[in-house]
């Protein structure tokens, strides 16, 4: 069941990315063609890139949770026995929850202090930029935990790198 609803988020989360990711592409272009050929001398397409660029970088941290292509050290731990391993990879992803569950707790202040502070050409608050930072962490140390659930520790990592 943890594997199911981790696949419906990452669904979603993708989803949500790949949206981010088309709308910074039609903002570059914009960006480009007001600098080259229009010349309407538009403020906000690169301050919006940078802000769209940090959502989308942020979110997709969960999908590579949800899929496990984050960085690990696979050569050292497929040479551990199997309980071994088993227990170090459960460590592990414990290890990165606490890690991402600290940075929820810790990016909750500092969205809150984006409240208080304007973007240069939008003169809107710098909340919502900032807010990127608490939501992806609650999602990856979301999708740590499903997936600690669904594979608990049982994931080879060298036959990952070979499926490539």
């Amino acid at each position: 069941m943890a594997g199911q609803i981790s696949d419906r988020l990452n669904r979603a989360i993708e989803a949500i990315v790949a949206a981010i990711m088309l709308l910074l592409v039609v903002d570059v272009w914009l960006g480009v063609l007001d600098r080259y050929l229009f010349h309407w001398q538009l403020p906000w397409p690169e301050e919006l890139a940078r802000y769209l660029m940090i959502w989308a970088a942020m979110l997709a941290v969960s999908c590579g949770i949800a899929r496990r292509e984050h960085i690990g050290l696979s050569i050292l731990l497929d040479k551990l026995p199997e309980g071994g391993r088993r227990g170090l990879l459960i460590a592990m992803d414990a290890l990165a929850f606490l890690l991402f569950f600290y940075v929820f707790l810790y990016g909750i202040g500092f969205a809150a202090t984006g409240v208080n502070r304007q973007a240069m050409i939008f003169g809107m608050s710098l909340a919502p930029a900032f807010a990127a930072i608490p939501v992806a962490a609650a999602i990856s140390a979301i999708q740590l935990a499903l997936v600690l659930i669904r594979d608990l520790g049982t994931q080879h990592l060298v036959d990952q790198a070979e499926e490539v």
